[in-house]
């Protein structure tokens, strides 16, 4: 009888048997490494060595050799981007007493990283993770330590500006995780499905438990401190990320040219992710404005909260939903805020916001799955990327309609009207795109596995 070896999972603590990799399983890939592919499971198997039952997904998931290691050093890596954000507003409006000079070099931030993001994860996908994450993330890391020092000795405020955008070459640490489970399990949707929610779980779980930490080391601390620590855990995770070389993809020969908006029906889907970005962007100002107050932290984290559980939930289902479907369930329960709100009463917003959030983590889940079918596996950085940059831009627009709305409306419960409306876009837009296939063709990731190391 194998050892067994205790593997930690968000299911909680599991014993799953360990074996070692079949001799002839370990391919040498083009860096002179095993690239640890294993050959596709029967039916019902669960492949890579894993041979936890199916009831226990997430046992079988981190029964992969080397999963668990690249896991922690990106959930290190991925906290500081719920940070950085709250940071630099608390730390700019303390210094400078501006909440719009504060905004605008949030924004700017965010609009350099939409030019930028795409262009690192292009080379993130031509030269490998690790040669191209660590040096970014170097950058990145020295934009933010410039930001707290322009700040902290009252630089001009162009200064902030420059520093701030310096910050744009952050890799997506999420999209280089999905990466690593799209190549372990590319023959095993079952698991690549669980993988994909788990990633969404964590994704919720950084972006509930950022701001919070952020706020609290802001104030307890020095207005700095959330800046520092946000930049120290971004690098550490990264350094710790990229190490674990066993499991990070081989770089595939580039099968394409030109840009991947070329690609059939990724444009659409990314007009989708477009409009469910508008729909974050909006509740977040709603709550935070109608609200008004030191609970409106806690209040909107109960969205993530909710998209956190149905996440993992999701993960652990047979069926997987259409994106029609998923973003139907977000049109519906994103009403439900509306109504609390309307209620007066903040324990119905809670549980509104609480709901609603369990549409998010299935819909985002979802769409990503369908980013990496159209895309080809040379560039599946830079496809995920783009959906990325597409939800931040949508964020950025569906804060803006969500704040006019709150300040132009009679009261603050129509802002709750913004991401209603966003998400009755993003299901128009989901139910007139297609993806670009005829029948009797195949999608674009199949078109390329030719060219894929390991296949």
């Amino acid at each position: 009888m194998p050892p067994h070896d205790l593997v930690l999972t968000p299911a909680g603590p599991t014993l799953a048997p360990r074996f070692g990799p079949p001799d002839d399983t370990a391919r040498p890939s083009p860096r002179g490494r095993p690239s640890h592919t294993a050959r596709p499971a029967p039916p019902g198997g669960t492949g890579h060595g894993d041979r936890a039952p199916a009831s226990r997904p997430y046992a079988r998931l981190f029964a992969t050799p080397g999963t668990r290691a690249f896991t922690l050093g990106n959930l290190v890596a991925r906290l500081p981007m719920g940070m950085f954000g709250v940071s630099a507003v608390i730390m700019i409006a303390g210094t400078y007493g501006s909440y719009a000079l504060a905004g605008a070099v949030t924004a700017t931030g965010l609009a350099a990283t939409a030019v930028v993001a795409p262009w690192t994860a292009r080379l993130v996908d031509r030269y490998g993770q690790a040669r191209v994450a660590v040096p970014a993330t170097a950058l990145a890391v020295l934009g933010s330590l410039t930001l707290l020092l322009c700040v902290h000795y009252e630089a001009p405020a162009w200064t902030l500006f420059a520093a701030y955008a310096a910050t744009a070459t952050t890799p997506n640490t999420g999209g280089m995780s999905r990466a690593r489970w799209a190549h372990l399990h590319r023959d095993d949707p079952a698991a690549l499905h669980t993988a994909n929610a788990f990633e969404q779980a964590v994704d919720e779980l950084c972006f509930m438990l950022g701001p919070m930490l952020a706020a609290l080391l802001c104030s307890a601390l020095f207005p700095e401190a959330g800046t520092l620590t946000g930049a120290v855990l971004l690098l550490t995770g990264t350094l710790l990320f990229a190490a674990q070389r066993a499991t990070e993809p081989p770089v595939a020969p580039r099968v394409t040219a030109g840009s991947l908006t070329r690609t059939p029906g990724l444009v659409p889907l990314l007009g989708v992710f477009l409009a469910t970005g508008a729909v974050f962007g909006a509740m977040e100002v709603a709550t935070l404005a109608h609200v008004d107050g030191p609970a409106a932290g806690p209040v909107l984290a109960l969205q993530a909260a909710g998209s956190c559980a149905a996440g993992l939930l999701y993960g652990r289902a047979r069926r997987r939903a259409a994106l029609p479907a998923c973003l139907a369930a977000m049109a519906t329960l994103m009403a439900l805020p509306l109504l609390g709100a309307s209620t007066g009463s903040l324990l119905a917003l809670s549980g509104g916001l609480l709901a609603a959030g369990m549409a998010t983590a299935p819909t985002m889940v979802t769409g990503m799955t369908l980013v990496q079918r159209l895309t080809p596996a040379a560039r599946l950085n830079e496809g995920m990327t783009l959906a990325v940059t597409a939800l931040l831009a949508g964020i950025a627009a569906g804060s803006a309609v969500g704040g006019w709305t709150a300040e132009h409306a009679p009261t603050t419960t129509y802002a709750f009207l913004a991401p209603v409306g966003a998400a009755t876009l993003a299901l128009t837009l989901a139910l007139l795109r297609n993806d670009g296939r005829r029948p009797g063709t195949t999608d674009a990731r199949a078109r390329t596995s030719s060219g894929r190391c390991g296949s």
